[in-house]
Formats: C-alpha cells, sequence, structure tokens
C-alpha cells in the first residue's frame, strides 16, 4: 500500500483540490494530511476526506510525523497544492514492481498559461535530468529507504532537496512521466525575477555551507501567515477524525 502524506499549515484555499483530485485515482492507499496548527479551516475540510494528524510546525517535522503514523510499504511526500494525476498511484505501483528502484518523483506541470508557469516547466525538466529535484514534485521512496535515510532533516528550508540527494545517492530512482499539476502561486505573487533570483541565491549559499535559518529570510513566502518551522522533536502526535 502507497501512503501519501501531506504537510499542510494554513492551506484553506488549496488543500480541497489536491485532496477531491486523490479521490479520482485509482490504486490502494491511504492519505495523512499532518497539520502544522494551521489557524484557518485547513484541518476542518482536510477531515471531510482523510485522517488528519496535528503535528509539531515545520515541513520536514510533519512529514516525518506523517511517515511515523502510515502504513503503506512507500511513502508519498504531496505538496497541499497539487492536483495528482488519475493514474499516478497506479504508476508508482507498476515502477515499485522493480525492486531495483528505490523511489522517485514525477513530472511536473505548473498550472496557468502564463510566460512564468512554461519556464518554471521547462526548467523542473531540465534539472531532474542532472538529478535534482523537489518536494513539490511528489517525491515518492520505499519505507525502509527512508528509515534509513534518517527521514527529512528538521530544517525551516530545503529539507526536500536535502533529501533528494540523499535519496538520489542511496540507489536507482526514476522520475515518471505522470504530470503533477502544481500551483504558480508562488510567482503569480512575487514575479518570475523574484522568485527565480531567490531560488538562484538560495542555492549558491546553501552549497557555500550558509546556514538554512538565514537564508528563509530571502524565501518568498506565499501563505497568509508564517511561523518558521520549529526544531523540536515529534514526540507526540494528535490524531483528529478520518
Amino acid at each position: 500500500m502507497i501512503s501519501i502524506i501531506i504537510p499542510t499549515l494554513n492551506e484553506e484555499t488549496s488543500i480541497r483540490k489536491t485532496l477531491e483530485s486523490l479521490m479520482r485515482t485509482d490504486g490502494r492507499f491511504e492519505i495523512l494530511v499532518t497539520d502544522g496548527k494551521s489557524d484557518d479551516s485547513t484541518k476542518a475540510i482536510a477531515s471531510k476526506f482523510c485522517r488528519v494528524v496535528t503535528s509539531p510546525r515545520g515541513r520536514g517535522l510533519q512529514m516525518n510525523c506523517g511517515a511515523s503514523v502510515a502504513r503503506g510499504d512507500v511513502l508519498l511526500f504531496l505538496h497541499a497544492d497539487t492536483v495528482f494525476p488519475p493514474n499516478g498511484i497506479r504508476a508508482i505501483e507498476r515502477i515499485m514492481e522493480n525492486p531495483l528502484i528505490i523511489g522517485g518523483n514525477f513530472d511536473i506541470h505548473y498550472e496557468g498559461g502564463k510566460f512564468s508557469s512554461h519556464v518554471f516547466t521547462l526548467i523542473n525538466r531540465w534539472r531532474r535530468r542532472f538529478g535534482i529535484f523537489y518536494g513539490d514534485s511528489g517525491i515518492f521512496v520505499r519505507r525502509e529507504v527512508f528509515d534509513r535515510l534518517g527521514g527529512f532533516q528538521p530544517l525551516p528550508l530545503m529539507e526536500d532537496y536535502d533529501f533528494a540527494r540523499k535519496l538520489v545517492k542511496a540507489g536507482k530512482t526514476v522520475c515518471l512521466s505522470e504530470s503533477l499539476l502544481v500551483s504558480a502561486r508562488r510567482w503569480e505573487k512575487h514575479g518570475l525575477i523574484r522568485t527565480l533570483s531567490s531560488w538562484l541565491f538560495i542555492h549558491v549559499f546553501y552549497y557555500l555551507g550558509l546556514r538554512v535559518d538565514f537564508l528563509t529570510r530571502f524565501y518568498p513566502h506565499i501563505r497568509k501567515s508564517h511561523v518558521r518551522g520549529e526544531t523540536i522533536g515529534c514526540k507526540k502526535i494528535s490524531e483528529e477524525k478520518y
């Protein structure tokens, strides 16, 4: 079984669309929304579709918390602003029949017909050839590999990139041709130039070893409120309703 883990923080405008797309997909799976104590209606909306667990705030921590209670043999980490393809679960099931494959991600198509959406769609496809991908592309991994790699680091930024690098080094990964439709809200709000510039700036200084918590100030946020990720342990998880 595949466990789909979706970290949320104030995603009331996006989470319903994401969960509705998952309801239309085929295969054997469970959905876990791990909420970082949203102060909007995110949890109320999500609980109508799936199991919701409350976690310490911080995307890496939330995904680890979801993984700790998930029942699947394969873990799929999905962003809350993603439309999932109807054949996405079947695609994972087929590729994971190959015991040499330890995980991977999906192709991405950014929503909207604007020039910026086309640019980022092409950038994503180009960088994946070099083993570079992020959480918005739907990272999936065998549970035993996830545990062996230690899960996601409790970082306020780049936790998905950090994990993807470890995953690629650990064994054979694939990029599925099925496309996730991902929100273009970041550059629609902040513009193509600012978004691309911040991405390049953060990566350059990340490679140079600058502290990630310092780099967060250069990352344009998109939610109605933002609290930096807490670097506390995931010791207690309170379960909401299904």
